[in-house]
């Protein structure tokens, strides 16, 4: 295998990468998992006992359930949605890494006003996260539905 094949093939994989999305239908899916994972985090707050691990699974399968929809087709999906997909991902990761440079400090801010020993700068994978599918998936949804 030579490396112009090697470039060839690297370039067909690339755009697999880029073209994927998952069929319509899993916007529903999606959208029943991050609600199911909601409601199992509330509960777990009522539970005598509450094993560490739910806490976690709840939260990484809301975050699965926000890919899911930000993975998924529209019903008409063109080049204009494909552009509009594109620009909402753009938006969305300047938005998280602002988030992440800013969020850490007002959260310090406020806790140390109220309980200035215990004021810590800190920030969660989980917040980082889940910010960014939720400003994406707002982004594309109003902004598609205000083009269309």
């Amino acid at each position: 295998m030579g490396l112009k094949e090697i470039y060839q093939w690297d370039r067909r994989m690339a755009e697999k990468l880029r073209r994927f999305q998952l069929p319509q239908s899993y916007q529903t899916v999606g959208l029943a998992i991050a609600i199911i994972a909601f409601v199992g985090l509330i509960a777990r707050k009522f539970m005598t006992t509450e094993p560490d691990w739910i806490r976690s699974l709840c939260l990484n399968l809301i975050l699965v359930g926000l890919l899911t929809i930000s993975l998924s087709k529209e019903k008409v999906e063109d080049e204009y949605i494909a552009m509009l997909r594109s620009r909402s991902y753009q938006f969305a990761f300047i938005m998280g890494v602002l988030y992440v440079l800013i969020q850490p400090y007002v959260t310090y801010a406020v806790e140390y006003l109220f309980n200035p020993e215990e004021a810590e700068v800190q920030m969660s994978y989980f917040q980082a996260i889940a910010f960014m599918l939720m400003v994406q998936l707002l982004f594309f949804k109003v902004f598609l539905k205000k083009c269309s």
